[in-house]
């Protein structure tokens, strides 16, 4: 079963500083084709994440201005991360308990990674499946 580690291989995640303006994460994930932006101290240590879906809810709706406004002051301070040896089956569950599309990969309190729904296989997905309806069951 794949894990964590085998997902984020050779990734770069979108990482800026909490002082980056919402303007330039939109900017940046746009450039990158990528829904997210880990927000990271000078260290690489994971303070937060912000999504495309903040950018709507917590800036355009609020009426906030995205190029006076910085991601720190918008984003899920720290999230949950995963840790590279977590298996694919988990970070569904994690994913799909919490209410997540992203899931951080953090080793040794820096990040190495970021996983999405859509990197995981139909195959574990269906897993994922079949353990919660054998769990309805009983």
């Amino acid at each position: 079963m794949r894990q964590a580690a085998d997902i984020v291989r050779d990734q770069r995640p979108l990482a800026l500083p909490r002082s980056a303006s919402v303007r330039d994460a939109c900017r940046a994930m746009r450039a990158r084709h990528v829904g997210d932006v880990l927000v990271v101290d000078a260290a690489g240590t994971l303070a937060g994440i912000f999504t495309g879906r903040d950018a709507v809810c917590r800036v355009l709706a609020e009426g906030l201005d995205p190029a006076a406004t910085t991601i720190a002051d918008v984003m899920t301070r720290d999230p949950d991360a995963i840790a590279p040896g977590c298996d694919a089956v988990e970070l569904l569950r994690r994913m799909r308990d919490g209410g997540y599309r992203h899931l951080p990969v953090v080793d040794g309190g820096r990040v190495v990674g970021i996983v999405s729904r859509g990197d995981l296989r139909g195959l574990e997905h269906a897993r994922l499946d079949e353990e919660t309806g054998l769990w309805e069951r009983m």
